[in-house]
């Protein structure tokens, strides 16, 4: 078995990100979707994880701290034979369409005025950024990759701020007025995913959302008021769908099946389908048959955490972006507009 590693890449200074793609994601990249990879890697634990050092380091609540622990100190070790079949087929595939530049001037910009050093839930961040904008100029090429790039420069679901608030107008000089708007309401949308509000009244009129004009929400750093029209939010939601391939594990989905944010994954893709909305491409199949794990030992908080009701870990996640949006003044309000 080899470790999954990040290729190394020498950046010249505020001209490339410092980072690169793991196998995971270059897989995602190639299958154009998540992908369960049981049996081609072990899920392997992670010694001496720090989970403060990850943007899950304020989560309150002992239960749920604890599952978001067993949740991230964990690793994926791909055999021999699939992690070569990933690289082989990636290098292929970039031979023949290269991997997208990321705009220099955005690059600059986030070196110099942003903070981007606390990790992500699997690497540092800027590899995520980086796998969600590869991600989306393959497989949303029509629409500008800079928003998935961008996606959470103004806030995450955890309340870390990449960019303080005063530095939103020079941001949106370097960009166009659907990319700002994109940047700028992704944080409030995943919000009320977690919230779940907002899916579930879209679903409830999936028989007339051919009248819906616009949604009122709030921004997450300011509660400034922010406003998409139908088109708008049916590209924000596409890029929301993207963003969740980068959030599903390595393996073992059945295991994880009442994960929040493969439920929420889930019912956004389900909901997209049902309103003819699916633009981006993103392949995944949801687990429905019971399936043991393979690869993987799972722990005894893995084991409890695998038999919790759907209903209770989203019930959990509400109240935890309730908690953080409480903490920082943010109005989860949102309202619908219908012709």
């Amino acid at each position: 078995m080899t470790a999954a590693t990040n290729q190394e890449q020498t950046p010249a200074p505020n001209t490339q990100l410092d980072a690169a793609l793991n196998l995971q994601r270059k897989a995602a990249i190639l299958a154009g979707g998540a992908v369960d990879h049981a049996g081609r890697v072990r899920v392997v634990s992670i010694e001496d994880f720090d989970m403060q050092r990850t943007i899950f380091g304020s989560l309150q609540g002992t239960l749920q701290r604890t599952v978001m622990y067993d949740k991230l100190a964990k690793e994926p070790v791909w055999s021999d034979f699939a992690a070569k079949a990933v690289e082989s087929a990636y290098m292929e595939v970039v031979a023949v369409e290269p991997e997208p530049e990321v705009n220099p001037d955005l690059i600059s910009f986030m070196h110099a005025e942003c903070d981007f050093s606390m990790e992500h839930a699997d690497g540092t961040f800027l590899e995520h950024l980086l796998f969600c904008h590869n991600y989306a100029a393959r497989h949303y090429a029509d629409y500008s990759p800079n928003v998935a790039l961008l996606h959470s420069i103004m806030g995450t679901a955890t309340n870390t701020f990449a960019m303080p608030v005063g530095k939103f107008d020079a941001l949106s000089e370097r960009l166009t007025d659907f990319e700002a708007l994109q940047i700028e309401a992704f944080p409030s949308i995943l919000r009320l995913f977690y919230d779940q509000g907002l899916l579930t009244e879209l679903t409830a009129n999936l028989h007339r959302l051919d009248e819906l004009e616009e949604v009122h929400c709030y921004r997450v750093m300011d509660n400034k008021l922010i406003v998409l029209d139908a088109e708008n939010l049916w590209h924000q939601l596409n890029y929301h769908l993207m963003h969740f391939v980068d959030f599903m594990p390595s393996a073992n989905w059945w295991m994880r099946r009442n994960d929040p944010l493969l439920l929420m994954f889930q019912q956004l893709s389900t909901f997209l389908d049902q309103a003819g909305q699916r633009r981006a491409h993103v392949d995944v199949t949801f687990p429905t048959v019971a399936k043991s794990p393979v690869g993987e030992q799972p722990s005894l908080v893995g084991r409890l955490s695998a038999v919790l009701p759907a209903s209770l870990t989203m019930k959990l996640a509400r109240k935890t972006i309730r908690g953080y949006s409480h903490q920082i003044g943010h109005n989860l309000n949102y309202r619908l507009v219908w012709k």
